[in-house]
């Protein structure tokens, strides 16, 4: 079945001239007047999609077309990659209304639902999608391995991987572990290797003894291990990295209840305002405020639900007035340059940075990407290579400053940390080259885990399609 109709009109507000309804949909002649009235507005791509949505209708009417049905969900898919998730939703509705198994649709339907803070409907649409299916292969012809990919149903605690790991020279096998029984885990097909994409820490605690079971019957070489994965939650990463030479991080306090007594609270534990507070298993500042006062600290925790996180704010702002945020990826524990973010708030996003704006950003961000050790120091770098050693994981990746003596200001390391490609004619086109160094250098890692494997039956990947 398909979500309530409610749930779509919550989520389009004000639905534009040309929202359809339901009924409007589901005719293949009120479609192809629509993308009439698209194209006579200049929306080719509108008028493209109600086409291939009538053309869908007209070759199921008798019976289900499975590449008619691809044809819609590739529409619908594109709208949900630019975001576009009013036009997403309607796509993936009437796709749903054809095909009520399709799993992706669901997948993506929770991803929309998400992101437009409607959880009750996300959370419907993910068991729907997990109900129907929890394994996802992509054959590939030729492919150099089998890469078995453990994931959760929650999206926002994978590692965001379609950069990291190809779909050109692997064969991936999604697995959702967290919806499927260890039964399951023996019927999976062969598999070269496994990546643990369950990398927001918050999640991995709390399917550690599930992805520990899994890991107990299996022979194959793992990536990012699940213990390592857990040791990189907010409250034990000052334990992780204690003692490491020139690097700081603030002390981080993990509660689920707002506290009783709070300033007697704070005292106990060494904490002062201004306090940042943040929800469990959130990254991009997501649900993060910055708490000045007792007023403010207690309203803001009486409007979390769930477990939060609490850690003193450190004003990293430099000489020059702007706040600078670095991030290095680290693969088979080497450090490699992504990104620098500089930015008037304290709060450093690349995207909200203007960093296009100014061009002395964009060229103080390329400097430290051509030479880390020259933009840091060596201090710094020795620091950061330290890190990388004690997280012990195959990929991670470190959010971090640089002090004014010289030390490393660490705001979080994990298994998180986005890699994605820049658009070639974008503003950030020059973060490219290090981008590839990054997918390079992890697939020579698989390479060589691969060559210790115990040699598996000849591939055949056509008949798990």
């Amino acid at each position: 079945m398909t979500p309530d109709s409610n749930e779509a009109s919550a989520l389009r507000a004000a639905p534009g001239p040309l929202a359809l309804s339901t009924a409007a949909a589901q005719d293949p002649q009120l479609l192809r007047a629509q993308a009439e009235i698209r194209r006579a507005q200049g929306d080719e791509l509108g008028a493209l999609a109600h086409l291939l949505a009538a053309q869908t209708l007209e070759d199921c009417a008798v019976a289900v077309e499975p590449d008619a049905l691809r044809r819609l969900y590739n529409v619908a898919t594109g709208y949900f990659l630019k975001e576009q998730d009013a036009s997403a939703e309607q796509w993936y509705h009437l796709l749903l209304t054809l095909d009520a198994e399709w799993a992706g649709a669901y997948q993506n339907l929770a991803a929309i639902y998400e992101r437009n803070g409607l959880p009750a409907q996300s959370a419907a649409c993910r068991e729907r999608a997990y109900a129907i299916q929890r394994l996802f292969v992509e054959p590939v012809s030729h492919a150099a391995r089998r890469l078995l990919i453990l994931s959760a149903g929650a999206c926002a605690g994978n590692v965001p991987f379609d950069t990291l790991l190809s779909s050109a020279k692997s064969t991936r096998i999604k697995y959702v572990i967290d919806y499927a029984t260890p039964q399951e885990d023996r019927q999976l097909p062969p598999f070269d290797l496994v990546f643990n994409a369950i990398g927001e820490p918050d999640v991995a605690a709390a399917l550690l003894v599930r992805l520990e079971q899994f890991a107990a019957h299996c022979d194959r070489p793992w990536m990012n291990a699940p213990a390592a994965v857990v040791r990189t939650q907010r409250h034990r990463l000052p334990a992780l990295l204690a003692g490491l030479e020139d690097v700081v991080i603030a002390p981080c306090v993990r509660g689920e209840a707002p506290p009783r007594a709070l300033s007697a609270w704070l005292n106990a534990l060494g904490l002062s305002l201004p306090l940042l507070l943040r929800p469990a298993a959130s990254h991009g500042g997501q649900g993060m405020e910055r708490c000045a006062t007792l007023e403010q600290l207690e309203q803001a925790l009486a409007a979390i639900s769930g477990p939060w996180y609490l850690t003193p704010y450190i004003d990293y702002r430099n000489s020059d007035g702007w706040f600078r945020k670095y991030r290095m990826v680290f693969v088979d524990r080497q450090a490699l340059p992504y990104h620098l973010a500089i930015s008037r708030h304290w709060m450093v996003h690349y995207f909200s940075a203007e960093m296009a704006e100014q061009a002395w950003k964009i060229d103080e961000e390329h400097e430290f990407l051509r030479d880390p050790q020259s933009a840091l120091g060596a201090r710094a770098m020795r620091a950061i290579a330290a890190i990388g050693r004690r997280l012990d994981l195959d990929y991670a990746g470190v959010d971090f400053t640089l002090l004014p003596d010289g030390r490393v200001l660490v705001f979080e390391a994990n298994a998180t940390m986005l890699v994605h490609r820049e658009r070639i004619d974008g503003m950030a086109a020059h973060k490219n080259p290090y981008v590839e160094r990054i997918v390079c250098a992890f697939e020579q890692l698989q390479l060589r885990l691969a060559a210790c494997a115990p040699l598996l039956a000849p591939k055949d990947d056509s008949s798990h399609s």
